[in-house]
């Protein structure tokens, strides 16, 4: 490959912060650049400094390839896109459009995105999913319910002005430490201050003036007791409940109904520290949620954290004001903007549902064809139907092979497929599989935007070509798009396919790639505005409405006591790679299993020993870290090679 261009600015891949980034000839790494929208004093982290380093030459795919004879042989693209317009037609015609499955990913751009969610339309189905929801779907579910979005409520920039971070399910200090060191250290430096709701202490918890460790699956009731305290000391900000929420009566009067002392030893936690940080937080004028993929219940459906999270910033009426609000902080690059680009099963660009007869009808005016109505279904029920309703997939960027649904069934899926197109960069689990295989090109390879947390668009460009005669998606999905569907597909550059994109997503309307330029544009950003908003809900929600709900939270039964099992928890920490097949050149990870002291001796284990760690779908073997970060009964793996150990929902693994 050619040698990156040194004077070409982008974006960092690796996670969702958004940090500004360009090539160092001097050290053929990354440096940031000052005066950049989110990283402004240049600073990056250690694995934005290593983003140049994801991938080796020799891991690339640098040419089409179609299995013939069993194997995966070289070929010409038009070789390629031939049999795939062929196998798409043959399923269409003898299946409907409904046997197709076109799974995303979040590393792609805006524009990449938005391609990939109008050609399946274009072709007739709303089977189009891409990890980015999975990773926070009942929280931001739970948010879209209430208020109506489930955007970041406020902007990282405005975290210098909270008095107290609750911080839960998260750990940004490693996942997101430019984020962290640049707005949330330095408001706890100067007085804030921060409550870690976590089972292990970690990086985030050395900077905690309170850390409250729960028995995993509990945060739900940890934050009731913390909306208990506050109903009943008075904490309540009356003015915004009476003015901004409903169902306020009959929701108090459940919470008053609550035992307290019942819920902290059921979440085995001390109900005085919980009312002291509870009374922090009700007394701040500014208070911060930051959450993570923690929160997440054990299924899709699963939002009592976030529905509690949601109460209790209702309660105390930070909402629609600066340094306050429920702060996602999401971990996978672009995964706010593929949602926004309409990469969902049930939702068009902008977020409005695919049922919106007036939405589908603003759509099929830019595109020539209406969406269909019907919403369709999930990522994971499009894999478990591989090789049944699902007759081909198309692939982008993703490694379903490698899921929490089991790799066994999901290698049976695959193989039971008519048709797979996969579209990557380098072979992975999934391209074993594959009928056709195209080469695509990298983050510093191609050009678009991007949106971060706190929903700033930014543009990357491309600071280097894609080696051999590999593409970038945007050409790709483009090509593909005039082979499958005709007319709509031709565009110069995605600029232009950006400038549509404002057409058909009003969150995004008054947008323009000059007015972006190296810096920033956020939404919403209604046309004919100067700028975006910073601070969602002020005055009303994002849905039209003044007032949102309370809602009760259900608090059922820990089943976590009284077995062998251990619960497994996972993260990553600031200098690994992301393992995804953005990051399938990832280096070395820890190897290591973090354990209790007292559980380690009730497993007769060791400091340092080797040991194999089972779950219902797989095992690993690894060496033992006794530790009282730690809290009993659950264990920590690094989420690098934790993958073959995740089942649906919260994993319990045994020791031998």
């Amino acid at each position: 490959m050619n040698e990156p261009r040194e004077d070409t600015k982008s974006i960092c891949p690796l996670c969702a912060v958004g940090c500004s980034v360009r090539y160092d000839e001097t050290t053929g790494r990354a440096r940031g650049w000052p005066g950049a929208p989110v990283n402004a004093n240049g600073e990056l982290c250690p694995k934005g400094i290593a983003a140049f380093d994801v991938f080796d030459d020799e891991d690339r795919l640098t040419r089409p390839l179609m299995r013939r004879d069993g194997d995966l042989e070289p070929v010409f693209w038009n070789e390629a896109y031939d049999r795939i317009e062929r196998e798409f037609e043959r399923i269409i015609t003898e299946h409907g459009p409904d046997a197709l499955a076109f799974l995303g990913a979040p590393h792609c751009t805006n524009e990449e995105n938005y391609l990939f969610g109008k050609l399946a339309r274009s072709l007739g189905t709303n089977n189009v999913d891409n990890r980015a929801r999975l990773c926070h779907d009942s929280t931001v579910s739970a948010m879209e319910e209430r208020l109506g979005s489930g955007g970041m409520t406020n902007s990282i920039a405005g975290l210098t002005e909270t008095g107290v971070f609750l911080i839960i399910g998260s750990n940004p200090a490693d996942q997101q430490p430019v984020a962290f060191d640049s707005y949330v250290r330095p408001a706890v430096n100067g007085g804030a201050h921060l409550i870690h709701i976590d089972p292990r202490a970690n990086t985030t918890t050395r900077l905690a003036d309170t850390h409250i460790a729960p028995r995993p699956g509990t945060d739900a009731l940890v934050v009731a007791l913390f909306v208990k305290t506050i109903l009943d000391e008075g904490l309540v900000d009356e003015e915004f409940v009476a003015d901004r929420t409903e169902e306020f009566a009959a929701f108090a009067a459940a919470v008053g109904e609550m035992d307290g002392e019942t819920l902290a030893e059921r979440a085995g936690v001390d109900s005085t520290k919980i009312q002291a940080a509870a009374r922090a937080f009700g007394g701040a004028e500014r208070a911060a949620v930051v959450a993570g993929t923690g929160v997440e219940g054990d299924d899709p459906d699963d939002s009592a954290t976030a529905d509690a999270l949601l109460n209790l910033l209702l309660l105390t009426g930070n909402l629609g004001k600066r340094g306050a609000g429920m702060n996602l902080f999401r971990g996978l690059n672009n995964e706010q903007g593929a949602c926004d680009a309409g990469a969902l099963p049930h939702q068009l660009p902008g977020g409005r549902p695919v049922a919106d007869a007036a939405a589908r009808a603003k759509v099929a005016d830019v595109w020539g064809v209406e969406p269909p109505a019907a919403p369709g279904p999930t990522e994971i029920d499009l894999v478990r139907g591989f090789g049944e309703e699902i007759r081909g997939a198309f692939v982008l960027g993703e490694n379903p092979a490698v899921t929490k649904l089991g790799t066994e069934n999901v290698a049976r899926g695959l193989r039971s497929l008519d048709f797979l197109l996969v579209q990557d960069v380098t072979h992975t689990e999934t391209t074993a599989h594959a009928d056709v295989v195209l080469p695509a090109g990298i983050w510093s390879e191609k050009a678009g935007t991007v949106t971060n947390i706190d929903r700033q668009v930014q543009r990357m460009r491309a600071l280097e070509s894609p080696p051999g005669a590999a593409r970038s998606d945007f050409e790709v999905l483009c090509a593909l798009g005039e082979r499958l569907v005709g007319d709509g597909f031709d565009y110069e550059n995605p600029q232009e396919v950006f400038a549509e994109l404002t057409d058909v997503n009003p969150q995004y309307a008054g947008m323009s790639y000059e007015g972006i330029g190296t810096g920033s544009q956020r939404w919403p950003f209604p046309a004919g505005a100067d700028e975006g908003t910073d601070v969602l809900h002020r005055g009303e929600f994002a849905n039209g409405e003044r007032r949102a709900p309370f809602v009760p939270v259900p608090l059922g039964e820990s089943s976590d006591e009284d077995t062998d099992e251990l619960v497994l928890l996972t993260g990553s920490r600031s200098g690994d790679v992301a393992a995804t097949t953005m990051g399938s050149g990832m280096g070395r990870v820890d190897e290591t299993l973090t354990i209790h002291p007292a559980d380690a001796d009730a497993r007769g284990v060791a400091d340092g020993e080797r040991v194999v760690v089972e779950s219902a779908t797989g095992r690993v073997e690894l060496t033992v870290e006794i530790s009282e970060s730690i809290r009993r009964g659950s264990v920590f793996v690094h989420a690098g090679i934790a993958e073959p150990l995740l089942g649906a929902g919260r994993t319990h693994v045994r020791i031998s």
